[in-house]
């Protein structure tokens, strides 16, 4: 079992709106102690989000999903979801309350005028797979769903974020922190990453749940010092009890490679105006 992401619009794909949802779901995870396994983007394409939402619900993983649950043209989410499954949307009773408590909200005279027809087109927000739950929406009452072990939300940060950490505290609180983890890591220079790959597989053999990860640079000038060189960004993360052994071996594999090793508190930022030191 994983936990994934997906993250629905034609605006993300196009780059008119940039997705916050991943960064934001990442730190929300974290809080509680859990990682993200996957995550997939998918424009608004009822096929494609119908084929999709049929893998992952074929799967046993947990899965939040963001937009398109509106009750517009380009909004295909609810109905892909029923398509999945193979079942109906209906108008959700809980669904329906929570929709006419907000229209009564934004009304002139407080009341649900639902002689309206743009407030019936309103409760069509409600429709729901059938065996759907209500997902809470703290901002405007509007609410998503969940069904199975998916959650379905609105693209709008301010009522997606509350309603994932819900979701999260709600349904999944015995999973929190249910994995120890933790991760130490260097700025490794004048090394390849084929040079140190034969240190990185020992050390992972070595250590049964522990793994180590590179991530090269060709160097970042705006962070400057340190960082400006082309380095490698070398750790290992995993069982914190196993992590500070691994991570000796791997400062000592480094050094008996000859590389240069900085610690990251040591990596200070350059002095404004300082002209960053070339490789």
């Amino acid at each position: 079992m994983a936990v994934g992401i997906i993250i629905i619009g034609d605006e993300i794909l196009s780059g008119r709106r940039h997705d916050k949802h991943l960064p934001k779901f990442i730190e929300l995870l974290a809080e509680r102690g859990m990682q993200l396994g996957w995550a997939e983007y998918v424009g608004d394409d009822p096929a494609r989000i119908t084929a999709t939402l049929r893998r992952t619900f074929a799967s046993d993983d947990i899965v939040f999903v963001t937009g398109g649950i509106g009750a517009t043209p380009d909004d295909h989410t609810r109905q892909c979801a029923a398509a999945a499954l193979n079942v109906p949307l209906v108008l959700t009773p809980e669904a329906e309350a929570l929709i006419m408590e907000r229209i009564a909200d934004t009304s002139p005279d407080g009341r649900a005028d639902m002689t309206q027809a743009d407030n019936r087109h309103r409760l069509k927000m409600g429709e729901f797979p059938v065996g759907a739950r209500v997902l809470p929406n703290p901002y405007n009452k509007i609410p998503g769903f969940s069904v199975e072990q998916h959650h379905f939300m609105p693209g709008f940060p301010v009522m997606a974020w509350p309603m994932m950490a819900w979701a999260l505290d709600t349904y999944y609180a015995d999973l929190h922190h249910l994995t120890k983890h933790t991760e130490r890591s260097v700025l490794v220079f004048g090394l390849a990453e084929s040079t140190l790959t034969p240190l990185m597989e020992a050390i992972e053999a070595e250590y049964d749940g522990i793994k180590v990860f590179s991530l090269p640079s060709v160097g970042d000038a705006e962070r400057g010092a340190v960082y400006a060189r082309r380095h490698i960004d070398l750790g290992v993360k995993g069982d914190p009890s196993l992590v500070g052994a691994a991570f000796e071996r791997l400062i000592a594999g480094v050094e008996a490679l000859g590389g240069e090793i900085v610690h990251p508190a040591e990596a200070v930022a350059l002095p404004e105006g300082t002209v960053p030191p070339a490789e």
